[in-house]
């Protein structure tokens, strides 16, 4: 019984093949925002957009490694039992310590997403004064203060 519980962890390798393919997905459509921020600039003379564009594409690629980083943690960290030694081999971003630390890690991204993303969006507007542009950078902050309580060592520890 033990054994085919065990073996129920390779149903995650489905999540961790999603995943890659996402961060594929990822990867194509930050090179279409790079193509269409270097025709901006190039053909269109539109810096204001290729500055955009670029932002978006940067924003996309990141998010794309992150998708990577997370396929590789659930099949290093989750699917497949290796021994010491060969954990040692892999770098230290495939060695995920727990649950937590990959929590950490999608919070983390997700904020720089939100802040990218409303510099773009700040990036392609003609910046409208009113409060509601104030909505997405409140949320980016009481999000990054929830994150921060998240992160923060249990007291009695002497992390530094």
């Amino acid at each position: 019984m033990l054994r085919f519980a065990l073996s129920l962890r390779y149903i995650m390798l489905i999540a961790s093949i999603g995943t890659a393919a996402g961060a594929l997905v990822m990867f194509w459509i930050g090179s279409v925002h790079m193509f269409k921020g270097a025709y901006s600039a190039a053909i269109d003379h539109d810096v204001k957009g290729a500055v955009a564009q670029v932002m978006g594409a940067t924003d996309t690629y990141l998010f794309g490694i992150v998708l990577i980083i997370f396929a590789y943690n659930i099949t290093f960290g989750f699917v497949f039992d290796l021994s010491k030694a060969e954990r040692q081999v892999l770098p230290a971003w495939m060695r995920p310590s727990g649950m937590h630390e990959l929590k950490t890690t999608l919070v983390g991204v997700i904020l720089v997403y939100l802040v990218v993303d409303f510099a773009t969006d700040w990036a392609e507007s003609n910046f409208v004064d009113g409060w509601t542009m104030l909505i997405k950078p409140i949320s980016i902050l009481l999000i990054a203060a929830t994150f921060r309580l998240l992160v923060m060592p249990e007291p009695g520890d002497n992390q530094h």
